[in-house]
Formats: C-alpha cells, sequence, structure tokens
C-alpha cells in the first residue's frame, strides 16, 4: 500500500495548532471563523471514530487581546499573567464552539514535571485514555501560568510530539505557518522545494532546520519540529507538517492526499520518552 494510503488507518490522532494559525495576520486578533473550522473537522475525525487529541497554542495571544496589549509580552510574569487571562478564554470559546457540534472538550495543562515525574506520567496517561474512552477531545497545552524554564516545553512543537508518544498516538500533525519542510527557506530562496516524504531523518535533514519561527507569535521554527520529528518517529507515530491557513488540510492528510511533509516512522527499539527530555 502506498505510504499517504495507510494514514487513512490511523486510529489515534494528535493535531497541534500554532498561534499564527489562530489569528489575524494582520492584527494578531483571535480568528474565529478559524477556529470554528478546526472545530468542526475535529468533530469530523471523531464521527470517523478516531481518538482526537488538540494541542493549542493561543492563550498568551488571547490573553494580549482581551487586555488590550499591542506589543509582545517581554517578561516571564507579563506572559504568565496574560496566559492565565488567555488560557480561560480560550478554553471558553472551544467548548463553545464544540457544542454546537455537540462534542464535549477538556483542558489539560502540563509542564516537563508532567513527563519526567513517574506518578505524573502515569496519571496523565491515565487521564488522557479515560477522556478517549469517555469520547471527550483532550485540548492541551503548556501551562505557561507556573511553568519556569526549568520546567517549561518551550514551544508546543515538543509538547505534541511527548503527548503523542505519551498517549501512544499512530500519527501527529503538526499545523503551522509553512507548507512542510523546504530543501531551504523558501521565504528567502526561490528555488527552494517542499519535501513530501522523509523515509529517515537522517543528519542532512536536521541540519536543514531553521531555529526562528515568521510569526511574532509563534515559538517554534523549524528545528523545533524536526525535534518533535525524531520523538514521533523513533516512537512509532508517523509525523506530517503542513499548513495551519487551511484546517481542512487535516481531512485531506487522513485520506491520504499529498500534503505537507510527511516523516515516515521508525519506531527505535526500547524507545524510552524519558530519554528526549532535557
Amino acid at each position: 500500500m502506498e505510504i499517504r494510503e495507510q494514514l487513512k488507518d490511523k486510529k489515534r490522532v494528535v493535531i497541534k495548532i500554532g498561534s499564527s494559525s489562530l489569528t489575524h495576520v494582520m492584527t494578531g486578533e483571535v480568528d474565529y471563523q478559524k477556529m470554528e473550522q478546526l472545530t468542526r473537522v475535529l468533530c469530523d475525525l471523531r464521527g470517523m471514530g478516531k481518538d482526537v487529541i488538540l494541542v493549542s497554542s493561543g492563550a498568551i495571544a488571547v490573553g494580549k487581546m482581551a487586555m488590550h496589549m499591542k506589543t509582545r509580552p517581554t517578561t516571564t510574569s507579563e506572559k504568565q499573567a496574560l496566559a492565565a487571562i488567555g488560557q480561560a478564554r480560550l478554553m471558553m470559546t472551544y467548548q463553545r464552539l464544540f457544542a454546537e457540534y455537540s462534542q464535549v472538550a477538556a483542558q489539560i495543562l502540563m509542564t516537563k514535571n508532567t513527563v519526567k515525574n513517574n506518578l505524573n506520567r502515569f496519571n496523565a496517561r491515565n487521564t488522557f485514555e479515560e477522556l478517549l474512552n469517555m469520547g471527550a477531545i483532550p485540548i492541551v497545552n503548556e501551562n505557561d501560568t507556573v511553568a519556569t524554564y526549568e520546567i517549561e516545553f518551550g514551544d508546543n512543537d515538543h509538547l505534541s510530539a511527548y503527548v503523542a508518544a505519551l498517549t501512544n498516538a499512530d500519527l501527529l500533525i503538526l499545523l503551522s505557518d509553512i507548507d512542510g519542510m523546504y530543501t531551504d527557506d523558501p521565504s528567502r530562496n526561490p528555488d527552494a522545494s517542499l519535501i513530501p516524504i522523509v523515509w529517515e531523518l537522517t543528519e542532512q535533514y536536521k541540519n536543514m532546520g531553521k531555529s526562528t519561527s515568521k510569526s511574532e507569535l509563534g515559538t517554534g521554527g523549524m528545528t523545533a519540529k524536526l525535534d518533535a520529528a525524531k520523538i514521533a518517529v523513533e516512537a512509532g507515530i508517523d509525523m506530517v507538517i503542513a499548513n495551519g491557513s487551511n484546517v481542512r488540510n487535516i481531512l485531506d492528510i487522513i485520506d491520504g492526499k499529498e500534503v505537507g511533509t510527511l516523516f515516515v516512522a521508525h519506531r527505535k527499539k526500547n524507545f524510552d520518552l524519558l530519554n528526549y527530555i532535557e
């Protein structure tokens, strides 16, 4: 079977969407139409009988909007205060949108300690399993309000890979402001071409990563996405990087269409998630 066709059979899907995909480009304000479209797509996946987990950025962006701030916060206390305000509003919006389709959403906030601590990891895994058994859609974000440098993930690309491995997902989709992985930075090199499939994540590919993000709101560049790919594929999880400007790309990926860059899973013998946490 053609490798893309196999994506149709994936049963548990983790989808990460970045702040840049949930906000208007010119203003940084929340794009409610995009959120509604995303909600509808995720409910369609549930209707197909798939387990769905959403890793959603946007808390600080929503907090900025609520407090009418025009500049990006610079201090940790500012970011944490805005996250506290924004996370509550973000979840309220998701709950309202999912309710329109008779779907229940649940909030899970994590730090590195959730994964590093054996008891926390055990409890988190059980909570995910119970929510999915109930038919709910867990919505995950970093617990920015309490996270410090020592226990923060730093970006939701890494977080989504940890969640995918923790929950034994079989597909991870990273939605961002790019179409996938390119041979070079397409914003600087017009001859750069999209790489449709990465069969093996070699050092050559890893060195192609960029540590910056085009978005003022985003924190994860291509390097973070390649780190996430390493975790995912070695955990036995296929991963796709695709553009979040059209959330229907999720359905196209599940339908086996050639969207974004597919990183093919190669489960590492004796894979241990703790080895991937700094």
